[in-house]
């Protein structure tokens, strides 16, 4: 058994049954709430190197999304609505809100970004700024597919196949598959957590669940907002691996400029995995950014004065 306790100190673990889901999720600090949300194949684990540092300044929540990690695991239907960011985006809402937050910060990494876009779009009452790690919208990337795109994010395409065809290939040689680069980037513990996860067969059939949304639902929600017009509200914050493909493939803030007014951000000179391999830089990105974020809303309460 994993003990990632000693990467989290001073967080408190808990359990929070929402309307569909249970979510596993680890919180400390005092302060605005900042809810931090990990990407694929990983946990909440992936915030070791950072969310004890931001819980000096911030109520800092690091959850699990559903399929991943300790958090349940849905049943799947034939439209993957389940496992859809407009859904894991309700599990969140609902966990803050089980927390005592109705409003709150989002910083999500990879797939844990799409479901907070997915937050800031469907409960723009719910969410004062968002921070999105190494994505674009899910309907840019599919849009704009080229062949530079596909052969970087191919695992987008193989994950989206029917059933059982990625979770069997996956299930015989996990270790092959998933974080097959560059290991010596994370902590041991952490990629022992990682580990114990993505080589349960349950956890491969969700989040290969979480792909298929994507190239399907999620695409479809994406699409309807662009066409209508549909904008984020809150402050967006864009921060990306330099590393990584992102900048070479897409003007990274002109496309995020296309679904919020107000955006910005930077490249970071490390790979995808950010918070991991870039934690000093991440931190100083995020809390300024968090800063005026906050202080603006407190600006714009009534009894702020």
């Amino acid at each position: 058994m994993v003990d990632i306790r000693p990467m989290f100190e001073t967080f408190t673990h808990r359990r929070i049954e929402t309307s569909e889901a249970v979510i596993n999720l680890r919180h400390a600090g005092e302060g605005p709430p900042v809810l931090l949300l990990h990407g694929h194949p990983q946990t909440h684990a992936m915030w070791h190197r950072v969310a004890p540092q931001l819980a000096e300044d911030y109520t800092v929540v690091c959850a699990d999304l559903r399929g991943y990690g300790d958090s349940s695991r849905p049943p799947t239907t034939s439209d993957h609505e389940p496992y859809s960011k407009r859904a894991m985006a309700q599990d969140m809402v609902e966990a803050m809100a089980a927390l005592g937050f109705e409003r709150f910060a989002v910083i999500g990494h990879d797939r844990g970004g799409r479901c907070a876009y997915r937050m800031a779009l469907d409960h723009p009452d719910r969410i004062l700024a968002l921070s999105v790690l190494d994505i674009l919208p899910t309907y840019e990337h599919f849009a704009r597919t080229d062949m530079a795109f596909a052969m970087g994010y191919w695992h987008w395409f193989f994950l989206a196949q029917p059933h059982p065809i990625p979770e069997t290939l996956i299930a015989a040689a996990p270790d092959t598959f998933y974080l097959r680069r560059g290991r010596a980037m994370f902590a041991p513990e952490a990629l022992a957590e990682y580990r114990r996860c993505f080589t349960n067969p349950d956890t491969i059939h969700a989040m290969c669940e979480d792909y298929r949304a994507g190239a399907t639902i999620d695409m479809q929600l994406d699409e309807a907002d662009k066409r209508a017009g549909r904008r984020i509200a809150c402050p967006v914050q864009a921060l990306w691996g330099l590393r990584n493909g992102l900048e070479r493939w897409y003007d990274v803030l002109s496309v995020w400029r296309e679904w919020a007014d107000r955006v910005e951000g930077h490249g970071i000179d490390c790979g995808h995995y950010l918070a991991e391999e870039a934690p000093d830089e991440t931190l100083a990105a995020f809390r300024p950014f968090l800063a005026k974020a906050f202080e603006a809303d407190r600006s714009q309460t009534p009894d702020a004065q």
